[in-house]
């Protein structure tokens, strides 16, 4: 047995694809989560304090997540993360770089994100159910959940009417 190999109740095939997608799913993780605090620091304007506060929380919210997800790769018998690089070849969330984004454009960006996030996660959860892993599928629910619950909060801060 590899030094790393954990014992699992699920088949070979259902450790090792389950654990590819949780993995590319903290590298997602990472980026919202960097993506939100980049925002958070330079969101600017008459609603800078409810923005502010608001992906701060966010932030948060993501960033609770991250061990769990982690380590649900190693109760699977996989390996996960291991630096900013690896995040960098996983990550589907597109970076935001620019020096100015409109605080509009900031909350419409996060919550396409979250939209695009929780795509992938009803994804997840029927790869979780073809290999009958029910543990990673109540978990998958969980995030899922407060994705949505992301998403709903900046489509309402993004409303005109």
């Amino acid at each position: 047995m590899a030094p790393l190999a954990t014992p699992t109740g699920l088949g070979e095939n259902a450790s090792r694809d389950i654990s590819a997608a949780l993995t590319a799913l903290l590298g997602d993780m990472f980026a919202l989560y960097l993506k939100t605090k980049n925002f958070h620091w330079h969101i600017s304007g008459p609603h800078f304090r409810d923005y502010h506060l608001l992906l701060d929380d966010q932030a948060a919210q993501i960033f609770a997540t991250t061990d769990t997800i982690a380590e649900r790769v190693r109760k699977l018998g996989g390996t996960t993360i291991r630096s900013i690089g690896h995040i960098a070849r996983v990550q589907r969330v597109l970076d935001n770089d620019a020096d100015y984004v409109d605080p509009l454009d900031m909350l419409t960006e996060l919550r396409d994100d979250n939209g695009d996030l929780a795509r992938r996660l009803h994804e997840m959860h029927a790869l979780c159910n073809e290999h009958g892993d029910i543990a990673t599928a109540s978990l998958v629910e969980t995030w899922l959940d407060e994705t949505e619950g992301r998403r709903w909060f900046l489509f309402e801060a993004t409303r005109t009417r």
